[in-house]
C-alpha cells in the first residue's frame, strides 16, 4: 500500500489502515493490487465497525447504524464516506453474500449486549462471526468460493481472533469485557466478577490463556493447507498474515502467557523477517487439507459457496426475509428496537 492510490476512496482507506492495523499492513504489501485493494476496503469497513461499537456511548445504536448502512451499500446507495463507497464497490465486484458482513454485525451486536462465552464452543461462534466471517470475504476477494478454501479461511480467522483475546485479557478486563470461556477459567478457580473487578495476573490465568493458544495452535495448522489453494500469487500475503499473527502467541507465551501487565508485540523487523519467510513458504508442497471443517463456521461457507448472483424469486425474498428476521430476534433486546426504528419493515431489496 506504499504505492499512489488513484482512487480517492481507497487512499483514505489505506491511509486510515496505515496507521491503525499494522499486522494488516505488513501482510497486504505482499497481496498483488487486484486483491490489495478490495482487502483494504474490507478491513477499512472492518474497522470502522469495530470502533463504532469500542467506542461509541450507546452500542446498541451503533450495532442499528452498522446494519443501516450495510442495507444502503447492498442497495447501491452507500453512504457518503469514502469506506462505505468503497466498501459498496468491494461487496458489488466480488459478489459478496450479504449473510458474510451480516455475521460481522451479529458479533458485534453480542459485544454491545456484553454477552460471554461460556464454554470454547460459544467463543468459537463469536469468533466465526467477528473474524471467520473476514476470512471467507478475502477468500471471495481472491476469486475462490470452494468450500475447502472457504473452510481453512475461517479458520484462520478464527485462529486470529483467539491470538487476539489472549493478547488483550487485561486490555478487555479493565474494559469491562471478558472473552475467555468461563468454564476454564471456573476450572482454574477464577471467578469472573472479581476477576473483572480487579484484573490480576496469576499462574490459573496462564493456564487459562495458554489453553485458548494451544486452541488457536489447532486452527492455525488446519488453515495452512488452504493456503495453497489460493491463487500463486495471493499466498504469500495470506501466508505472512498467518505467520505474524502466530508469532504474536508465542511471543506471549515466551512471557509467561502474562496479558494482563504487558501487551505482546511482533517488531517491524521481525514482521518483515517472517513476510519473507512466507514467500519461501509457498514453495514447499501442498498439504491435504482437512476432511471436516468446524461446525461453527458451516453457514458462513455454505452462504459464500453458493453461485454467484442467482436470480431472486419471490419464494427466495420471502426466505432472505425470514433468516433476516431470525439473525435480528438473536439480537439483544436495546439493539433490536434501534435496529427496528433506523430499517422500518425490513424488507429484502426487489
Amino acid at each position: 500500500m506504499s504505492e499512489r492510490i488513484a482512487d480517492p476512496d481507497m487512499a483514505a482507506c489505506a491511509a486510515m489502515l496505515r496507521g491503525g492495523s499494522l499486522s494488516f499492513h505488513a501482510a497486504s504489501r505482499l497481496l498483488p493490487a487486484r486483491i490489495r485493494h478490495p482487502a483494504t476496503a474490507l478491513y477499512a469497513f472492518c474497522r470502522v465497525a469495530d470502533d463504532a461499537v469500542d467506542d461509541g456511548a450507546d452500542k446498541g445504536a451503533a450495532v442499528a447504524r452498522l446494519a443501516q448502512r450495510l442495507d444502503r451499500a447492498y442497495h447501491g446507495r452507500p453512504e457518503n464516506t469514502p469506506v462505505d463507497r468503497a466498501f459498496a464497490r468491494m461487496i458489488e465486484t466480488h459478489a459478496i453474500p450479504r449473510t458474510l458482513p451480516d455475521a460481522l454485525i451479529e458479533g458485534l451486536a453480542w459485544d454491545a449486549a456484553g454477552r460471554r462465552h461460556e464454554t470454547i464452543a460459544d467463543a468459537r461462534a463469536y469468533a466465526a462471526r467477528v473474524a471467520g466471517s473476514v476470512g471467507a470475504m478475502m477468500t471471495l476477494i481472491m476469486g475462490r468460493r470452494d468450500a475447502e478454501s472457504l473452510g481453512a479461511a475461517c479458520d484462520l480467522g478464527i485462529a486470529m481472533q483467539f491470538t487476539n483475546i489472549a493478547r488483550d485479557v487485561g486490555e478487555d478486563a479493565r474494559a469491562g469485557r471478558l472473552y475467555l470461556p468461563l468454564d476454564w477459567l471456573a476450572a482454574r478457580g477464577i471467578d469472573a466478577e472479581a476477576f473483572l473487578a480487579a484484573p490480576r495476573f496469576s499462574p490459573d490465568l496462564a493456564q487459562v490463556i495458554a489453553q485458548l493458544l494451544d486452541e488457536a495452535e489447532r486452527f492455525y495448522d488446519r488453515a495452512r493447507p488452504g493456503i495453497a489453494c489460493l491463487p500463486f500469487d495471493c499466498r504469500p500475503g495470506i501466508q505472512a498474515a498467518r505467520m505474524i499473527y502466530r508469532a504474536i502467541g508465542r511471543g506471549l507465551a515466551r512471557g509467561g502467557y502474562d496479558s494482563i501487565t504487558r501487551r505482546a508485540r511482533v517488531s517491524a523487523p521481525r514482521k518483515l523477517g517472517l513476510a519473507a519467510l512466507a514467500v519461501t513458504r509457498t514453495l514447499l508442497p501442498a498439504l491435504r487439507l482437512p476432511a471436516l471443517t468446524c461446525a461453527e463456521t458451516q453457514f458462513l461457507i455454505e452462504a459464500a459457496a453458493l453461485p454467484v448472483r442467482e436470480s431472486i424469486g419471490p419464494g427466495t425474498r420471502v426466505i432472505m426475509l425470514i433468516d433476516r428476521l431470525e439473525r435480528i430476534d438473536r439480537l439483544a433486546p436495546g439493539v433490536r428496537a434501534e435496529l427496528s426504528a433506523l430499517s422500518g419493515d425490513f424488507a429484502c431489496p426487489p
